[in-house]
Parts: C-alpha cells; sequence; structure tokens
C-alpha cells in the first residue's frame, strides 16, 4: 500500500487529526528555521521560516475544519 493510499482510507475526522499532527511539525521547524535565520543574521532563512510557520498554521486550520465538517456530518 502507498501512503496516499492509506490516508484515503481515513475518515474526516483522522484526517483532520494527521493534518493538524504535521501542520504543528511543519510550524516548528519553521519557527527554529527562522531562530536560526535571526542569529546567524540570513534572512532568507528567517524568510523560509516564515513561510514554513504559515503553512504549518494553515495545514493545522485544514486540520481543525476537517474535524468540525466531521462532527457536523456524524450528526
Amino acid at each position: 500500500m502507498t501512503h496516499k493510499k492509506l490516508t484515503d482510507e481515513l475518515d474526516l475526522n483522522q484526517k483532520g487529526l494527521l493534518n493538524r499532527a504535521k501542520g504543528s511539525a511543519e510550524e516548528a521547524k519553521g519557527r527554529a528555521r527562522n531562530a536560526l535565520g535571526v542569529l546567524t543574521g540570513d534572512g532568507g532563512q528567517q524568510l523560509k521560516g516564515m513561510g514554513e510557520e504559515l503553512k504549518g498554521k494553515s495545514q493545522k486550520r485544514l486540520g481543525k475544519a476537517q474535524q468540525k465538517l466531521d462532527d457536523v456530518i456524524s450528526y
């Protein structure tokens, strides 16, 4: 089984949990890269870090929305 196939078999709540976890990891990676850029004075790393943080936050919000939608559908 491929990774894509595994996620296709998840229900909406499980996909939401997965997206929230992946988003948190991406956000943390971005914060670390941003901090490293600040320490080294590397503006490029700071920008990459900010982008990763935003990507992570967006993915977490998608996960929350998926879980809320699952709650609504389940009723």
